[in-house]
């Protein structure tokens, strides 16, 4: 039976390019059984999933000059650039609610990737655990080192792209045949190894399979963007990346380059040819 997937890769701020590539997908009427994120990628696929367009392209530009979203400030009273409380609570509970009634609804089976700090290895779990108070979308964002690992039953997790950046073998595993692959690089894009490996190994010496995990990171990237790239040439996958180098970073808070980031993400998915097995709605009005 065949199964269309979507697969988000993270990125930080840099997610704010899938942010653009999902609502425009929504607006196509594209319709998937499955959709797996990872750290912003998750955020992003959650408002596709409540089909909330616009929401998540408005919780990173709305609240960005606001010390409580992204500062140092932060990161001195918390231990995490990001404001977890704020970011994970007070915006999709107060400030721009989120749909969980529709995310619950709709159809779309959805999985938010962490990295469990003891094993290092990538967990999953389903949008049943994503309700208001839920910590899981801050554990698959909760970025190593700039973020102190978040508690989620009874386990402590890192963000999820820590170890499955682009999770396309999972998407595999839960039987998608075709799959959508929005990435927040462009496809030529050369992960290095990880250069702060002693603050990795100082911030995770109790835990010496997150600091293993930490420095493998650029090799399975690399396995995963061949993977993408052999499932696109076998009329397996449609790849929607940047069309040039990202200089954007993942803590930017520069309004210009995340609204031309976003716009450049939107523009990518408004204007794909899309495969035959892609399923859309009749065309919905811009």
């Amino acid at each position: 039976m065949e199964k269309t997937g979507i697969v988000v890769e993270g990125g930080g701020m840099r997610g704010v390019f899938a942010a653009g590539v999902l609502d425009a997908l929504l607006e196509r009427g594209v319709k998937a059984g499955y959709i797996v994120g990872v750290s912003a990628g998750a955020c992003h696929a959650s408002s596709y999933v409540s089909g909330q367009k616009g929401r998540s392209f408005r919780t990173n530009i709305d609240y960005i000059d606001d010390i409580r979203y992204l500062s140092l400030h932060n990161f001195v009273t918390t231990g995490s650039f990001f404001g977890m409380d704020f970011v994970f609570h007070e915006i999709p509970d107060q400030l721009d609610p989120y749909d969980y009634g529709a995310m619950m609804a709709s159809p779309v089976e959805f999985e938010i990737g962490v990295t469990d700090l003891i094993t290092g290895r990538p967990a999953y779990f389903g949008k049943e655990d994503l309700y208001p108070g839920s910590s899981l979308l801050a554990a698959s964002c909760a970025l190593p080192v700039f973020s102190k690992p978040v508690a989620w039953k009874n386990r402590l997790y890192l963000d999820g792209g820590s170890s499955d950046p682009i999770p396309i073998r999972r998407a595999l595993e839960k039987g998608c045949t075709r799959l959508l692959i929005v990435l927040t690089r462009e496809r030529s894009y050369h992960k290095k190894p990880e250069s702060p490996r002693a603050a990795y190994q100082a911030a995770y010496r109790a835990y010496p399979e997150t600091v293993r995990t930490l420095s493998l990171r650029h090799i399975v990237y690399r396995r995963a963007q061949a993977l993408a790239a052999r499932l696109e040439s076998e009329g397996k996958a449609l790849v929607l990346a940047p069309d040039t180098p990202v200089a954007v970073s993942r803590f930017t808070k520069d309004r210009r380059e995340l609204l031309a980031l976003y716009q450049a993400g939107y523009t990518k998915g408004l204007s794909a040819t899309l495969p035959s097995w892609v399923k859309q709605e009749e065309e919905k009005s811009h």
